[in-house]
């Protein structure tokens, strides 16, 4: 009983984190260097942390040597184009990060309060 319980948890978690490293990939942009990002920045971070990154193409390259210091598996051969990529779809001329809205609670609350005070 207690093994069967035990593979039940560990499938659970396993299917949660492909469904979630799936979900992370969808955010980050389309581009030469996109599946090398995933697999090599999603492996600890969401994507997230890097969508709201507005970093120069220096800082980039700090930010990633300070990675690989850490252990993020960057091959030598990747290591410029993935600079490029998050410099060029992160860097400090884009556009600030939107978050996704999820919820649209405040603004229906907000809504029915103007409607409301008419």
């Amino acid at each position: 009983m207690l093994v069967c319980a035990t593979l039940a948890v560990i499938t659970l978690a396993l299917t949660s984190t492909f469904a979630w490293s799936q979900k992370a990939t969808e955010d980050l942009p389309a581009g030469a260097m996109q599946a090398k990002a995933t697999t090599s920045c999603l492996e600890c971070h969401e994507a997230r942390i890097i969508l709201q990154q507005r970093l120069s193409k220096a800082a980039w390259t700090k930010e990633v040597d300070k990675m690989m210091k850490w252990g993020a598996l960057v091959d030598a051969n990747d290591h410029d184009p993935l600079i490029d990529y998050l410099s060029a779809n992160f860097g400090p001329d884009q556009p600030p990060y939107e978050p996704p809205r999820t919820s649209t609670g405040k603004a229906s609350v907000k809504n029915s309060e103007t409607k409301t005070a008419k």
